[in-house]
């Protein structure tokens, strides 16, 4: 038996945009589009991909995790050369900083839509 993870899918209440802010900040092209329901991939490569689905009533996870919150269920992580070029780069497209920054070659941030994903160096 062959399995492999298809995607990993975010819900958000504008599928669109945020695939938008994911498409260029990972330069992957997009290959379903609706309303509702949009996915990516990265060139040359059918699986994994990474999709949108419409959840009118989302609501950002609280990170750091405070009890009684909105708990963070997963996040992207997200290899990059340059993580002070890219962490600009990530903020230029709409993403945001988080204040807390628990490793040195890992920077916290937050997507448009208030998914946390992090970048990283090789090796952190």
């Amino acid at each position: 038996m062959t399995t492999i993870l298809g995607a990993v899918v975010l819900g958000t209440p504008d599928p669109p945009a945020l695939a938008d802010f994911y498409r260029a900040l990972l330069g992957w092209e997009e290959v379903d589009r609706e309303p509702e329901w949009v996915r990516l991939r990265a060139p040359e490569q059918e699986r994994p991909g990474l999709s949108f689905q419409l959840e009118a009533d989302h609501t950002p996870p609280v990170w750091p995790q405070r009890p009684g919150t909105q708990q963070m269920q997963a996040h992207l992580d997200i290899q990059v050369d340059y993580l002070e070029a890219e962490t600009r780069r990530a903020c230029a497209l709409g993403a945001t900083l988080e204040e807390l920054q628990p490793q040195k070659n890992v920077r916290v941030l937050r997507d448009p839509h208030g998914h946390p994903f992090c970048l990283f160096l090789p090796g952190a």
